[in-house]
């Protein structure tokens, strides 16, 4: 009696380990479901967030259908030239390749579409890329994008600073020829703040990460000198 006792209790031992084992695997598994429940939630939330907030804004004059640049020009080889104005970088691409890209577009060659992004509001105080991108869709608006940008690049704070004031950028938009009073309004009201949203995330899930970046005809361009320009439009073109 007492062998067979032993054998009920060590099958009774196993049978509630056994049971034990089963409710600890359903927990781990509805645990496990409940995660992905709320990732996968997570993840249509931001996607309807994000597209929500990328599609509510107003493109400047001037922009590309996607409402993510300022365009010039018609020629037949399109270049994206991805530029955050508060980058060194990028003004020292405006500096050495900008009149190229301007000679492009007016010899009918490329057309070119600047797409200003706000990357680096880290380096500045008062998220002055978000501010100049805003800027320039002003400008923008006013007919002057190019010559406005220009001279933001040629104006460029230095980085960890406040950036320009808004009276400083609205006085470089009057130096340029565009309505000071309209500039302000526009500026002042964040009018395309909105859209430096849109162009910044756009440009992120275009995989950009870096700026200046310059693709030509949707291939990134590794020298961009005004001779590597060049090169990449003519064979583009051929």
């Amino acid at each position: 009696m007492s062998s067979r006792k032993g054998r009920n209790e060590a099958a009774r031992v196993v049978r509630e380990q056994l049971a034990r084992e089963q409710r600890r695997r359903r927990a781990v598994w509805v645990s496990a479901a409940a995660v992905a429940v709320l990732v996968i939630a997570g993840l249509i939330g931001w996607s309807v967030f994000a597209g929500q907030r990328s599609a509510d804004y107003t493109a400047p004059t001037g922009a590309n259908d996607a409402g993510t640049g300022i365009v010039a020009g018609s020629g037949p080889v399109t270049v994206d030239v991805y530029e955050d104005f508060i980058c060194p970088a990028c003004k020292q691409f405006e500096e050495t390749t900008g009149p190229t890209l301007a000679t492009l577009v007016a010899e009918g060659r490329a057309r070119v579409i600047y797409h200003p992004v706000a990357y680096l509001d880290r380096f500045s105080t008062t998220r002055y890329s978000t501010r100049a991108s805003a800027a320039s869709g002003c400008a923008a608006e006013g007919g002057r994008y190019r010559e406005y940008a220009a001279a933001l690049f040629a104006r460029q704070p230095p980085e960890g600073g406040p950036g320009l004031d808004d009276d400083t950028l609205v006085e470089i938009a009057a130096e340029v020829g565009i309505d000071r009073d309209g500039f302000a309004s526009c500026l002042r009201e964040g009018t395309f703040t909105p859209w430096t949203e849109h162009v910044t995330e756009e440009a992120s899930r275009a995989g950009v990460t870096s700026t200046p970046t310059v693709r030509v005809d949707g291939e990134p361009v590794a020298d961009r000198s005004p001779a590597g320009i060049t090169a990449a439009v003519e064979a583009a073109g051929r």
